[in-house]
């Protein structure tokens, strides 16, 4: 029997309903890292999951319809959690966040639903909120009185957990000072802290995998990990110790039944055989956040040799930081007890996207066609034609390419499906 099957059917149960115990997600926007990437992640398990189509969800140019959205959402099963991004439902999406007309009592008023969602299913609902970027945010005043609204939601109950996270804060930004005020006085079940695209991911671990874990972290270059990031406004081990708890990891510095390896610069084929001596202890998941959106070739390069990249619990390099932290975590949580053929495949896609393409094929699509060309037949051709020629990818299986597109008509992240070879 043939084995071959596409990587986002075989991994991403989308339309399962009338399952039992189904867990619903609401993304931030439709793109493939915060739409496809946590529905892989929760479907590690096999559990069931509801995810609204890509079409339903805001892009970089519209935000969602607030009312097929609420629609959608009204219509899902009550048999499991909510993981819900309340900037999608609020303002349209992340983009639309920043710029939304609308007032404080106007974004509240289409959250209501989720105020009464526990009274009224007996299910918990995991949220998460931004603190808007600058220079982009028109109105922060509104953007904080809607946080401090749902904040008082999670202190009543009416939210399980609540994240309140601020989105890529350049040096300056108001955000950082505005999350430490806010977490002065929050509630035990709100978190503060720098992320935006990982955050549900990180929501549906804490959902799905509520067990007890613990995990060490370990960086290539430990003084660099003391450093301020560019884009978080915290040092790096700040941040990965805000992402393993944001994860539902308890961070020690022994034993461990995982360990974090962050590479964050230096040697990188010191850091590969570190990778490898590290796998022959125990489980490790890779961060790799020593380039903002681009994972380091001659690392990964190193560890493909080594044939390591099959062994790890999780990688991440595609996004800042905080991105990649939050993503290698969540993954690596619900990796534990996962479906092997599961497991194996979303390792493939990650290598496809957070290498492949971040290190290799996007610079050179960018060589082929202007940025303004993207949303067009040929630069799509153009883009599976150069996608291809590094397939077929060998992790545990082999996988070839199934299709590929640019979303959003933009070089910056891709959407694709990989066949599982037999």
């Amino acid at each position: 029997m043939r084995r071959t099957s596409s990587l986002l059917t075989a991994c991403l149960p989308l339309a399962l309903l009338g399952a039992a115990d189904a867990q619903t997600l609401l993304p931030l926007d439709s793109r493939p890292a915060t739409r496809v990437l946590p529905a892989l992640i929760g479907g590690l398990r096999g559990d069931a999951l509801r995810v609204p189509d890509a079409a339903l969800l805001g892009t970089a140019a519209r935000g969602a319809d607030p009312a097929a959205l609420g629609a959608w959402l009204a219509a899902q099963p009550r048999t499991g959690p909510l993981v819900v991004s309340l900037d999608a439902l609020a303002y349209g999406g992340l983009v639309q966040s920043r710029t939304s007309p609308l007032t404080a009592p106007e974004a509240l008023a289409r959250l209501e639903p989720l105020r009464t969602w526990t009274e009224r299913t007996g299910q918990p609902v995991y949220a998460f909120i931004t603190l808007p970027r600058e220079p982009d945010a028109t109105d922060r005043a509104r953007n904080l009185e809607v946080v401090r609204a749902v904040i008082g939601w999670a202190r009543e109950g009416r939210l399980k957990e609540l994240d309140v996270t601020w989105d890529d804060a350049l040096p300056g930004s108001p955000a950082p000072q505005e999350g430490a005020a806010l977490a002065q006085d929050a509630p035990a079940n709100v978190r503060v802290y720098p992320g935006a695209d990982e955050v549900l991911s990180m929501l549906t671990a804490r959902a799905l995998a509520p067990e007890a874990a613990t995990v060490r972290v370990e960086y290539s270059d430990p003084a660099a990990a003391q450093q301020v990031m560019k884009y978080e406004g915290i040092p790096l081990t700040q941040s990965a110790a805000n992402h393993a708890q944001g994860s539902g990891f308890q961070v020690v510095d022994g034993k461990a039944d995982l360990t974090l390896f962050v590479f964050n610069g230096g040697d990188p084929r010191r850091a590969a055989l570190r990778v490898s001596t590290l796998l022959r202890a125990g489980k490790v998941a890779v961060a790799d956040v020593a380039q903002v959106n681009l994972g380091n070739p001659r690392f990964w390069a190193d560890l493909r040799t080594l044939r390591q990249h099959a062994n790890l619990q999780a990688l991440a390099a595609w996004g800042t930081p905080g991105n990649n932290l939050g993503t290698a975590l969540a993954h690596a949580k619900l990796a534990r007890g996962a479906d092997p053929v599961r497991q194996d495949a979303l390792l493939a896609r990650e290598f496809a996207n957070d290498v492949i393409y971040s290190s290799e094929v996007r610079a050179q699509l960018r060589t082929l066609i202007p940025e303004a060309q993207l949303n067009t037949p040929q630069a799509q051709a153009t883009l599976m034609r150069l996608a291809g020629a590094f397939f077929p990818l060998r992790v545990g299986d082999s996988y070839s390419l199934g299709s590929a597109d640019l979303p959003w008509g933009r070089s910056f992240e891709w959407d694709f499906t990989l066949d599982r070879q037999p």
